[in-house]
Parts: structure tokens; C-alpha cells; sequence
């Protein structure tokens, strides 16, 4: 290992085939090792990582629900891959490495527990989840104290973008700005929709991909406008959006069934045909 002048450790890449030892260092010095020669691992930056992670991280609570041992492994594996990849570009930057992450971890668990640690006594889960954001709110001050202003909304827990826009409308709703029933979030549903489609309509490929970002911030628009639909109603816009993401996959199953039972291949299909047994699927999944 070498050691900077700011005691930053930047693991020394491992040299030929490495083995799988089950070592933590071992491990640090395999990723050094593909920063170096891999071009994927190269060219990748902490930004360019953070869909990786969140990925990673759903993959791991499917596995989890599946309860497969070896797909769990594996999804832990890459969880902790996210981890790994992200201290050695931190520490080839001079700013911190895996022992500090650790170490940061391992400070923060002992300050959350005082009653597993020090003499507090608590009764209960209930009395543990007090404490524990008691504790938060220390930490949050103690952050406020480092000059990390706290506005109105950084209570909202990073998640994916759905679970975020509907927490941060919740939190915005609390402080009265909201419409007081559902028609003001469906009118501006359909101003979103209207702004979006004016971007898009009568617009050359070439033409919309000049002004792709400005297409994103309205495409964006609409969804968040859509989430503000499903808070008024009180659906979660995360759970119904996997519904409909597991019912499309369902209903393209049962696409590839029926062709495979023709004896055909779905690419050997066409949408006409594809469509007919998109109706059908609808109505498998009304008679079953």
C-alpha cells in the first residue's frame, strides 16, 4: 500500500490473476488493478456511477425477496462493488479512502446506540426509534454547525425519483403550498402535457434532438405533475408504477408464449401481430 502525505491510502493494484481470497484488500487491489487497464473502469467517475448504485440496490431487495442464496451473494457482491469503486476514486483524489468510510461508519453506529454501549436503558423498538432520530436531529445540528444550512425539504430521503417527488410534495403540502383538492393537480397535468407535446409536435428528429434537454425538463415536468395526481389520491406513484411495470412484463410474456407455441420468434413477429396478442393477453388476465 502507499500512503500520501495526507494518510490517504490508494490501494497498489494486484499483478497477474488474482485469486479469490474472500480479503478486503485483496479486493481494493483488484479495483486499483482495473482502473488501470480496464477502459470501462477507466473512464467512469463518481457521477457517472450514482444509476449503477441505485440499480444495484434494487437488484438487491428483488434478490433478497427471491431468497436465493446465490443470487444474494451476488447482489450483495455488487453492492459492495458500488462501495469499493467509489473509495478508490475518492482516494486517487486525495480525499478520503475505504478506512475513513469505514471508520465514519463504525462511529456513526456507536453514537445511534447509546443504549447498547453507554448506561441509556430502552424499552422498546418504539423507544430505540425515538432516540435514534433525537440522535439525527444532534447530527443534523452539529452539520448545521459546519455550515451546512438545512432548508425546508432536505428532510426528503434520497430514493428513486418517484419516491423523491412525491416526499417532496408532501413536505411542500405541509407548509401550504398545495392545491386543495385534486383539480389543480390534474389542470396541471394537462399544461404539462400541453408544454410537452408543443416541444414534440411537428418537429424533425434533427430538431428535437437539438433541444433534447429542454424535451427532458418537460417530460420531467409531466411526471412530476402525475406524482402530484397520485399524492391527491393517496396511491403511492412508486408502487403503481411497478405494478404497471410488472403487468407489462406479464403481458409480453404471454406474447412470447403464444409465438413460441406458432413456432415463431418474437423478432420473426410484427407489431400488428404483436398488438393482437397484447388485446389478448388483456383478456387472459381478466378470465383467469
Amino acid at each position: 500500500m502507499s500512503i500520501l502525505d495526507n494518510k490517504i491510502t490508494v490501494p497498489v493494484p494486484v499483478q497477474g490473476t488474482p485469486e479469490a481470497t474472500g480479503q478486503l484488500d485483496d479486493l481494493l487491489a483488484l479495483m486499483a488493478r482495473l482502473r488501470i487497464d480496464c477502459p470501462w473502469d477507466k473512464k467512469q467517475t463518481n457521477h457517472s456511477l450514482i444509476p449503477y448504485a441505485i440499480e444495484e440496490a434494487y437488484e438487491l431487495g428483488e434478490a433478497v425477496q427471491s431468497d436465493d442464496d446465490e443470487d444474494i451473494k451476488g447482489e450483495l457482491g455488487d453492492v459492495l462493488l458500488q462501495v469499493v469503486f467509489h473509495c478508490q476514486m475518492y482516494a486517487e483524489q486525495g480525499r478520503f479512502d475505504m478506512s475513513d468510510v469505514i471508520s465514519t461508519l463504525q462511529e456513526k453506529l456507536v453514537r445511534r446506540h447509546p443504549h447498547v454501549f453507554e448506561a441509556e436503558t430502552l424499552k422498546d423498538d418504539a423507544a430505540v426509534k425515538v432516540r435514534w432520530d433525537e440522535i439525527k436531529l444532534e447530527e443534523q445540528q452539529a452539520r448545521e454547525a459546519r455550515g451546512k444550512s438545512k432548508r425546508r425539504l432536505d428532510q426528503v430521503k434520497a430514493g428513486s425519483a418517484l419516491m423523491q417527488a412525491q416526499d417532496v410534495q408532501k413536505q411542500a403540502s405541509k407548509l401550504g403550498f398545495d392545491w386543495e383538492g385534486i383539480t389543480g393537480a390534474l389542470d396541471k397535468l394537462d399544461e404539462e402535457i400541453a408544454e410537452l407535446k408543443h416541444e414534440l409536435t411537428d418537429k424533425s428528429t434533427i430538431e428535437v434532438k437539438a433541444n433534447i434537454r429542454e424535451v427532458e425538463k418537460e417530460l420531467g415536468d409531466c411526471m412530476f405533475a402525475l406524482v402530484n395526481v397520485a399524492r391527491k389520491l393517496n396511491l403511492d406513484a412508486e408502487t403503481a408504477t411497478l405494478t404497471c411495470v410488472h403487468k407489462f412484463k406479464s403481458r409480453f410474456g404471454y406474447i412470447e408464449e403464444q409465438l413460441e407455441l406458432s413456432g415463431k420468434r418474437i423478432e420473426d413477429s410484427d407489431i400488428t401481430e404483436m398488438d393482437a396478442l397484447w388485446e389478448a393477453a388483456k383478456r387472459h388476465e381478466r378470465s383467469s
